[in-house]
């Protein structure tokens, strides 16, 4: 029954997952149609229940060319790659900026020669709040040169490395934007149909689990009878 109990429960919480992927695909289906915000119109909603995860954002402000950032591991269409990340600054305020995706090298020594951008742009793009996953090892920025290869997105080491507070969120470039990279990021990378679809696999072991244990209870009484 424990192990019946817990497949069931990964069951629901897959359900679960999946109508919240139904209600942020809803959200980012609106914010599309919503002109973007400024950044101060971002701060502001900040504390909103909602929050501000996909909101649409217009930043005008200066890329600092000196800090490239590249997240390893990320894979486009089988193909091994990168994605770029610069500062921008903006009315005193430091944003990292997701530019896009860059092929990597077979060689893993051989980082990607990216361009960095520099001077003054007006961009347009989304607001995404990172979140931590589970790291094997603890980042070390000890003596780092640029561009910089990072594991993961931790905006309060980056904060640290550059002398600069950031923002607690990361601007994704608009495919329409001209400058970047290939732009190739999801908000959603597993969608409702796959949690629902896991969903099915963890009922259908539950199911299979407890009529294994009944045919086995059955069996294990018939014989009890017999030996009396």
């Amino acid at each position: 029954m424990l192990v019946f109990s817990l497949l069931i429960k990964l069951g629901f919480w897959q359900i679960d997952r999946a109508l919240e992927k139904e209600e942020r695909q809803q959200r980012i289906s609106e914010l599309s149609q919503q002109q973007a915000l400024s950044l101060a119109q971002v701060l502001a909603l900040s504390g909103l229940q909602d929050g501000i995860n996909d909101l649409p954002i217009q930043l005008d402000g200066k890329f600092d060319g000196d800090k490239v950032f590249l997240l390893d591991n990320q894979p486009d269409k089988g193909r091994f790659g990168y994605r770029v990340y610069q500062i921008i600054e903006s009315y005193g305020h430091a944003i990292l900026v997701n530019l896009g995706w860059v092929q990597g090298a077979i060689d893993r020594n051989v980082l990607p020669e990216i361009t960095a951008i520099t001077g003054q742009h007006a961009i347009t793009g989304h607001v995404r709040k990172i979140e931590i996953g589970i790291q094997l090892q603890a980042q070390n920025f000890v003596n780092p040169s640029w561009p910089l290869r990072v594991q993961q997105i931790e905006l309060d080491k980056f904060s640290q490395l550059i002398g600069k507070k950031l923002l607690p969120f990361v601007v994704y470039l608009d495919k329409k934007e001209s400058i970047g990279y290939k732009k190739n990021w999801q908000p959603i990378v597993m969608p409702p149909e796959k949690h629902r679809a896991y969903a099915f696999q963890w009922f259908s072991l539950a199911i299979a689990w407890i009529s294994l244990m009944t045919w086995a209870a059955i069996k294990m009484s018939k014989n009890n009878k017999d030996c009396n």
